[in-house]
């Protein structure tokens, strides 16, 4: 059995928050909500700011989820990605002691519905039990660096998109066997952190809105498109595409270009990628001028009007897996981490629209990978002072106007 501890953001919960059941509400305290689950830590009030990271809340929510009654949602693989082979993630040289311990503690931003039916085939591979603690980037990143602090050995691993931002002495070095799979530039060199899945950043549109001969091919042509103004979005917290586009296009230049999009589009700045993305396949905006790959795909999946064009540049970051340097089952920990970049999982991650870092691994739907992949692709990786930095960029450009 896996149990699900989540911190419900009351901003950007929408785009990593897909929840399932009708789970009670429970408006106490982190601390309470630990407690519940038998592992009662001390914690503070913390804000929440975003999911993928960025925003503020403070409600938060106590589930308790079997799961037999978590829907699986985005479509199977394709019948050409195969039967998986057996698992090779379970190394012999960690099952045994892992088994031993019995227990593994994930710190997680991944919604439950993708989640909890994960851990459930470590649980079913292993025997072991799962404890998932789901919050965003910004409440776990405060969170473990206070536990740290205070010498807690809290959770085993973490899944967010903002590893690399850790200190690297909250992070044991670890390099999991199944890392020798995905691409080079998933593979932290210092051995803290591996990428599960790519996020890649592009445009999407409304297909009952707008024609495909009608996209811009260029962001040059976005600030020619004055019959779109105040029907495009972007997320108020993209500032990772925004240095991607100046690392292309140079500061000055990159600079004016944005300017010049503002000015012509107006966008509407949004609170969530995958709210932005719903709602542009509903037809409520004609154009997101960006959004991660896989949220866009999520939303065709399930029906939405809504598909992506490519343009350079293709800004990329990763969610990323790391071992807690404090681990309480620090063999369960490695054991979960190779699990979380094998084959079995990245495929599984698929099924949702998310992008592996494995060439073994098909897209869903296929070819979207080598779609992006024929443009320049620019991996952004911040630290917290750079992040900072960028979002202030991002604040004067599009919510200064």
């Amino acid at each position: 059995m896996l149990g699900s501890h989540a911190i419900q953001p009351a901003e950007k919960s929408s785009e990593l928050h897909a929840r399932a059941g009708a789970a009670a509400a429970d408006r106490a305290s982190f601390a309470r909500a630990e407690a519940k689950r038998g592992h009662a830590r001390a914690a503070p009030r913390e804000d929440e700011v975003r999911g993928d990271p960025k925003g503020t809340g403070r409600c938060v929510r106590l589930l308790s989820l079997v799961l037999s009654f978590v829907p699986a949602l985005g479509t199977a693989p394709s019948a050409a990605q195969g039967s998986l082979p057996s698992r090779p993630w379970l190394d012999p040289a960690l099952l045994p002691a892992a088994k031993a311990e019995g227990s593994l503690i994930v710190y997680s931003s991944t919604n439950e519905q993708e989640g909890l039916p994960l851990f459930k085939l470590f649980t079913e591979a292993t025997g072991i039990k799962v404890d998932y603690v789901r919050a965003s980037d910004a409440v776990l990143l405060p969170r473990m660096a206070i536990e740290f602090r205070a010498d807690q050995r809290s959770y085993d691993i973490v899944q967010t998109a903002t590893i690399n931002k850790m200190p690297p002495q909250m992070l044991a070095e670890y390099e999991p066997a199944e890392a020798n799979n995905i691409s080079p530039d998933a593979r932290d060199p210092n051995k803290r952190w591996h990428g599960v899945y790519a996020n890649y950043n592009s445009p999407a549109y409304n297909t009952e809105r707008v024609k495909a001969s009608e996209l811009p091919r260029s962001y040059e042509e976005f600030a020619q498109r004055k019959e779109w103004a105040g029907k495009v979005a972007i997320d108020g917290t993209d500032n990772e595409w925004l240095k991607g586009m100046v690392q292309y296009y140079g500061e000055r230049d990159g600079i004016e270009l944005i300017k010049r999009i503002v000015a012509t589009l107006r966008p509407v700045v949004t609170d969530g990628h995958l709210a932005m993305a719903r709602a542009t396949g509903a037809g409520e905006y004609w154009v997101s001028l960006n959004n991660y790959v896989n949220l866009s795909m999520n939303v065709k999946l399930a029906g939405g009007a809504i598909d992506i064009w490519v343009l350079d540049p293709v800004t990329l970051f990763f969610g990323q897996v790391g071992v807690n340097a404090k681990a309480p089952h620090p063999s369960a920990a490695r054991l979960a981490a190779n699990f979380m970049l094998s084959r079995e999982c990245q495929a599984f991650l698929a099924r949702f629209g998310r992008l592996p870092t494995r060439k073994d691994v098909q897209s869903n739907p296929p070819g979207v990978i080598e779609m992006l992949t024929q443009k320049k692709v620019v991996t952004v990786l911040m630290s917290p002072e750079e992040e900072r930095k960028w979002q202030r960029q991002f604040d004067q450009l599009f919510k200064g106007r």
